[in-house]
């Protein structure tokens, strides 16, 4: 498997550290990621975790436009003042930091969400009313087109 699926919550530790889901920490020993790239979402109230291709993409993106334009300075405001790298523990955990709390409301519980190339962070009660959402948008869609 080297594709991010599924959801999983776990809680955060006394210290801080929540475990990554065994399926996730497969994915990333498979793509060889060792040092993650997190960020805050664009849409959702969510850390997304990947690879450095994961800000390769983003990078590519900039550069292919002026580097002084709005929508370039915009964009290297999201993903590089909006980003930090981080890296698991011996044990696959990581660390709840003040910057995954603040912009996600996290507290004691973590809900790992996969997105194919990536994953994010979220806190559960968020994710489980946007993924109803979601899911009703996509119901409604559903019946419009029948």
């Amino acid at each position: 498997m080297n594709r991010f699926l599924s959801n999983a919550t776990n809680r955060i530790d006394a210290k801080g550290r929540v475990s990554v889901p065994a399926a996730f920490r497969s994915v990333l020993a498979e793509r060889n990621i060792q040092e993650l790239y997190c960020f805050q979402d664009f849409v959702f109230p969510a850390i997304s975790v990947g690879g450095l291709d994961l800000l390769d993409r983003f990078e590519r993106q900039i550069a292919a436009d002026d580097p002084f334009s709005p929508p370039a300075n915009e964009m290297s405001l999201l993903i590089h003042g909006g980003g930090v790298f981080m890296k698991l523990d011996a044990e696959g955990r990581l660390m709840v930091t003040d910057f995954i709390r603040g912009f996600t409301g996290i507290a004691n519980e973590v809900t790992f969400v996969g997105r194919a190339d990536h994953f994010q962070l979220w806190q559960p009660e968020a994710f489980q009313a946007l993924q109803a959402q979601a899911r009703e948008g996509r119901k409604l869609a559903g019946r419009r087109s029948e």
